[in-house]
């Protein structure tokens, strides 16, 4: 009897990713880019006004913590990443440390969520470009963006966007590499612009007159808020085979990335909760609505504006990293080989637009609402693992060349997954329902599709 634990061996994903099939196109820039392009995306423009209103200034504390634990993870992506440069990221890792189904359980979590995340993204662009037409003068009839279940006919402009985006994805790295960086550069514009134009109102005493209103506590529940802030570096990882030097650019990308965009959220709030009251931040839109309070409504409007393109970058990057792991998956026989089939551009063409055709259609019929948490539980499940397999190399494999090592081996590893195994509370009964029915039906097709044609199965 073949074991479910069968695991893969290091030296054969090193020969896979240098018999590439996939181009290698993208610089470190390229990769710093297509990662802020993904955390810096809902997160920063929905996320932070209502961390605020639960933290009030101390805010920045949340963000801190948060930080301190996806960085943790981060270092080990970095150090794995230099390792075992595969577009399988997770998947890749634990099928060498931990063992086949537990690979492909994860890997199939992810893929869900990878998908739902870009569903949820394109909902909020909706949104956001719903009201810059209304901005201009357009008023959309309010049909075209309401889910047929409230009697509408869908959320149409979340459809054409993923479709769009799709399309892009389908002629390859170097076309959506271009698209990407110019999407993130008008998102990082909007921010800078928020943040210099927002500072000029501060008023000191919104910040010292109630710091934490909320105390520790509340500090504490704005970091599980913004913990989900910082998904999105993992996406660097799924995109090793088309990296050049992949074992020096990733790191260094995953690294950059989570202190930039620390340093983001963190100016961001300071804004936020120095302007306006805390009190009054709950609102989806914080970035638009402060400005608007202090009468910049020229500005508002380029934010809206920049919140359109800018989202559109988190769409992109998560339906990607959605591809790039389902292909490394197909390829090694746990999922129909016909998914890694490449087209002129090299992009797997029948993947791609089976993945984009399902997130637009769950982004415009569905509630995603509860569904979308799915991408938490599996992030955090994901990065406990992956902080436990650098643990694992460093003790079974201390000779393997690495393009980067986690200091404090195995200690800050450990902190990590304690960490994630605390944040893990805060999920609640209905999302682990929803995880595990997902699960359920990964281990369905596991069993009678991928066990039996896994390329582990001859070895």
């Amino acid at each position: 009897m073949m074991s479910v634990f069968r695991k893969k061996s290091i030296d054969s994903i090193l020969a896979e990713s240098k018999s590439k099939t996939l181009t290698p196109t993208m610089k470190t820039l390229d990769l710093v880019l297509f990662g802020i392009g993904a955390i810096i995306g809902s997160g920063i423009l929905v996320l932070t006004g209502k961390a605020s209103s639960e933290a009030g200034p101390a805010v920045i504390f949340s963000f801190l913590i948060a930080g301190l634990a996806c960085c943790l993870a981060a270092l080990c992506y970095a150090e794995l990443a230099s390792t075992i440069p595969s577009s399988g990221s997770t998947y890749t890792y634990l099928y060498v440390s931990v063992g086949e189904i537990v690979a492909y359980a994860i890997g199939w979590v992810l893929i869900g969520g990878y998908v739902l995340t870009s569903a949820t993204v394109a909902n909020g662009w909706s949104s956001y470009f719903s009201r810059l037409l209304a901005g201009l003068g357009v008023n959309m009839p309010k049909e075209f963006y309401t889910l047929p279940s409230a009697g509408g006919y869908g959320n149409i402009p979340a459809v054409i966007i993923v479709l769009l985006i799709t399309f892009i994805l389908s002629k390859g790295t170097s076309s959506s590499k271009m698209v990407n960086n110019l999407m993130v550069a008008a998102k990082v514009g909007i921010v800078i612009l928020f943040v210099i134009v927002g500072s000029f109102y501060v008023e000191p005493t919104h910040w010292t007159d109630n710091f934490a209103p909320t105390g520790f506590s509340g500090v504490m529940l704005a970091a599980t808020t913004v913990f989900f802030a910082y998904l999105g570096f993992d996406a660097i990882s799924t995109s090793a085979e088309e990296a050049i030097h992949p074992e020096k650019s990733l790191p260094k990308a995953i690294i950059i990335t989570m202190i930039v965009c620390t340093a983001f959220y963190i100016l961001v709030c300071l804004v936020l909760t120095g302007v306006v009251p805390y009190t009054e931040l709950g609102t989806g839109d914080a970035l638009a609505f402060v400005l608007e309070t202090v009468g910049q409504h020229k500005v508002a409007g380029i934010v809206s504006l920049g919140a359109v393109i800018g989202l559109m970058a988190g769409i992109l990057s998560f339906i990607y990293a959605g591809i790039r792991i389902t292909y490394t998956i197909a390829r090694d026989g746990l999922l129909p080989k016909s998914l890694t089939k490449v087209n002129k551009n090299k992009v797997p063409s029948t993947l791609t637009w089976g993945l984009g055709i399902l997130t637009a259609l769950l982004a415009g019929f569905l509630p995603l609402g509860q569904l979308a948490d799915l991408a938490n539980v599996a992030s955090i499940i994901a990065f406990a693992l992956v902080s436990y397999t650098t643990i694992v190399f460093y003790k079974k494999y201390p000779n393997l060349k690495r393009g980067f090592r986690v200091p404090g081996m195995p200690i800050l590893p450990a902190v990590s997954i304690i960490l994630f195994v605390a944040l893990l509370y805060s999920v609640t009964l209905k999302t682990w329902i929803i995880f595990i029915v997902w699960v359920v039906i990964g281990m369905i097709v596991y069993f009678t599709f991928s066990y039996r044609n896994s390329k582990l199965k001859d070895e």
